[in-house]
């Protein structure tokens, strides 16, 4: 659904500085052996100033793809690679700063538009969509310090693991399968 950044070219300042930075940083041509995808806040403007930008991929060779990481990525500032394991999948994540953003590329063995990051996304942009008041809430809740995920489910009165329950509550409604 978001696989193309160029609507953000004639979105919002931040996003318009967003495409910038990851255009001149050329990453997704770098890495489109790994579909990137651009998921989280600032595609479905939710952002707040802390924001960063997630670029998620489908990786399934890890030492390769440290390799490559490290190789394109590893002289910009407060570079980090480490890979663990959420939710009982292993992931490998990269974090650094480029023009004033945070990046935080996340791979795991999945393809993208079935990782937790684009399908909250694509929950979350419905329920934007059909309730646009709910955009103003879930700012004022991340500002106060919760994280996207929380400041939804908090909002729709969903109780549990905010990252399961949306998930959940997307398929519930048919916004997901």
């Amino acid at each position: 659904m978001i696989n193309d950044i160029d609507y953000l070219r004639f979105g919002s300042e931040k996003q318009k500085r967003a495409y910038n930075a990851i255009y001149d940083l050329g990453i997704m041509n770098d890495l489109s052996d790994y579909t990137p995808v651009l998921c989280g806040t600032i595609p479905i403007e939710v952002d707040i100033e802390s924001s960063d930008l997630d670029i998620i991929m489908e990786v399934n060779n890890f030492k390769k793809f440290e390799t490559r990481i490290n190789a394109l990525y590893n002289g910009k500032k407060d570079f980090l690679l480490k890979s663990t394991i959420i939710r009982n999948i292993p992931i490998i994540k990269a974090n650094f700063i480029f023009e004033g953003f945070e990046f935080e590329l996340f791979g795991q063995a999945q393809p993208v538009q079935q990782q937790y990051a684009y399908l909250h996304m694509i929950i979350e942009q419905t329920l934007l969509k059909q309730f646009p008041t709910l955009k103003e809430e879930v700012i004022r809740l991340k500002q106060q310090g919760f994280k996207t995920e929380p400041a939804f489910c908090n909002i729709l009165g969903l109780k549990g693991d905010p990252y399961e329950r949306l998930i959940e509550f997307g398929k519930e409604k048919g916004i997901i399968v």
